[in-house]
This record gives C-alpha cells, sequence and structure tokens, in this order.
C-alpha cells in the first residue's frame, strides 16, 4: 500500500513535467511509463517532491527517466495503443 501511495504522488508531479516538456496527445502514456520504469529511489524522490514542490532537479529526474530505451518503448507501444483506441 505505501508503494501505490509513493507512486500516485510521484504521478502528481510527473504528469505537469510531462505536459510541460513532452506535451502531446500521449501526456497519461508518457507519465505511465515515467513511472513504472523509475527505480524505487526515484520514486521516492519524486513523492518527496510532491510534497516539497518540484523543482529543476525533479524535471531532470524526470526527463532522464524518459530518455531510458525501456521508456522510449513503452511510449512507443502504449502511445500507439492509445491512439489506435481512440479509433476502434
Amino acid at each position: 500500500m505505501g508503494d501505490q501511495i509513493a507512486r500516485d504522488a510521484a504521478r502528481s508531479v510527473v504528469r505537469p513535467v510531462v505536459a510541460q516538456y513532452l506535451p502531446g496527445p500521449s501526456g497519461e502514456v508518457i507519465t505511465d511509463c515515467v513511472i513504472d520504469n523509475a527505480s524505487g529511489a526515484e520514486i521516492l524522490q519524486l513523492a518527496h517532491a510532491a510534497a516539497t514542490g518540484p523543482d529543476d532537479n525533479t524535471v531532470q529526474v524526470v526527463l532522464d527517466i524518459s530518455r531510458r530505451p525501456e521508456t522510449i518503448e513503452c511510449i512507443s507501444r502504449d502511445g500507439l495503443s492509445a491512439v489506435l483506441g481512440q479509433f476502434g
């Protein structure tokens, strides 16, 4: 349960960073992929930022996670599914 609380808090920080720096129709997909590919330490760091407010380091962590091959693969796979699902 604590893990889910931390992930939810981290998500609340990641979502606006994604909207600002990685805008587009797949914002929720990107947010989910960033959270799913963050380490436990990164989740805790992002969750802490939810309480203290995001800073430049927070943005850098989100952008670093978004550049990982696994995150890019997730965004490509899940983003395409989301787009195709709109037409189905």
